[in-house]
């Protein structure tokens, strides 16, 4: 999948935004791709996002294989990411096919807004009511805001300001009136899988022009700029030097997660946040001793308890699980890593250095290539 995510070329494009035409066959695409899950008896993808969408070589979107990996206890399916499940999940602690429509809705705003919806720790007293009284619950400001600007009747506000008017209002409309249906607090109420396609089909333009037009990408062709030479981290993830990997990133420490961590500086402080934290603090000095078996445990505790997401947590678990030659978990906490740093090349790397564990080398030199390019942005401001 050499075009990168839907995330990088909707949220963080760099010379053109992602065509009005282009973005409503993004939505059906999915919309089919769901479809096909549930006619294959997989209808439960989890943690849908714009981070999960690919664009293959032809600029076509794909929905990615990372959702189907299915975490299970008790014979129940969770979600890993409360930032997009529904309001049920809050109740009942399980994900259904339903909820996978509802983070199908959250993917719509996001098309139509062209703002990634961050997630925040943040607490809001009209979705407390909805989400049974609890307290200290992950919200979404920006999703709150989307929603509340479709209920009184304004989401023109809440259109892409990039698009510049260069979109059917008719179709807008439809789509939002689609994402609502999605967003119902009562699953009963939304639309299935098949039902999306049906609602998106007519609304498709321009479906002779191929999807690498629409996307002012090359013709099936990779980029043909010369590669980056590596970095130190980019080089021991290149000859899987684990230990190498282990001393950069105790020599980084938590210097990247300043910025994300001090979003909860304002949370009330409580016991159960102080235990948590304790877990972080057994788990680091675990990694330091290079016993990753306890620090994959603790870390497991830390990020469990839900309170605090650290990028370098994921990244530590990562390289633990690699250590103990797990690399399928590490890819999937290198992946959770970029989810909540998208512009973090520590994350890229290591999931080269899972993808080269896994034997995809292919897939791990684009990695090591995003990797790259992103510390070299960085290097630049």
């Amino acid at each position: 999948m050499p075009n990168g995510t839907l995330a990088k070329h909707l949220f963080h494009w760099d010379t053109k935004p992602v065509k009005w035409a282009m973005r409503l066959r993004v939505a059906l695409y999915l919309a089919q791709a769901l479809e096909y899950c549930r006619s294959k008896g997989r209808a439960m993808y989890h943690d849908l996002n714009a981070y999960r969408v690919l664009f293959d070589k032809d600029g076509n979107p794909r929905l990615s294989c990372f959702g189907l990996m299915r975490n299970s206890r008790d014979g129940k399916s969770y979600s890993t990411n409360l930032a997009f499940t529904p309001p049920e999940y809050l109740r009942t602690g399980r994900v259904t096919a339903e909820s996978v429509v509802y983070s199908f809705g959250t993917l719509l705003l996001d098309l139509l807004s062209g703002k990634h919806i961050p997630p925040s720790h943040a607490t809001d007293h009209r979705i407390h009511q909805v989400c049974c009284n609890k307290t200290e619950i992950p919200l979404l400001y920006a999703f709150l805001q989307a929603l509340d600007l479709i209920r009184i009747k304004n989401f023109w506000t809440l259109m892409d300001s990039s698009l510049e008017g260069h979109f059917s209002k008719d179709d807008a409309m439809e789509l939002v009136r689609l994402a609502c249906r999605c967003l119902q607090n009562e699953a009963r109420e939304r639309p299935n899988a098949k039902s999306l396609v049906t609602v998106l089909m007519p609304l498709q333009k321009k479906t002779e022009v191929p999807s690498y037009v629409l996307m002012s990408i090359p013709d099936g062709t990779q980029s043909t700029k010369p590669p980056l030479p590596l970095t130190p981290m980019g080089e021991a993830c290149f000859r899987m030097d684990l230990t190498s990997i282990h001393q950069i990133l105790e020599k980084i420490g938590y210097k990247d997660d300043e910025g994300i961590a001090s979003e909860l500086s304002f949370q009330m402080w409580t016991n159960q946040m102080q235990e948590t934290l304790n877990c972080k603090q057994k788990g680091d000095s675990a990694f330091r001793a290079k016993d990753f078996g306890t620090a994959v445990d603790c870390y497991t505790q830390f990020i469990d308890g839900g309170t605090i997401v650290y990028p370098s947590v994921f990244a530590r678990r990562c390289l633990s699980y690699l250590m103990n030659d797990m690399p399928q978990e590490a890819l999937a906490d290198a992946m959770k890593a970029q989810m909540v740093f998208p512009e973090w090349p520590t994350a890229s790397y290591l999931q080269a250095a899972a993808l080269f564990s896994l034997g995809m080398d292919s897939d791990a030199q684009e990695c090591l290539n995003d990797g790259t390019d992103l510390e070299a942005n960085r290097n630049k401001t």
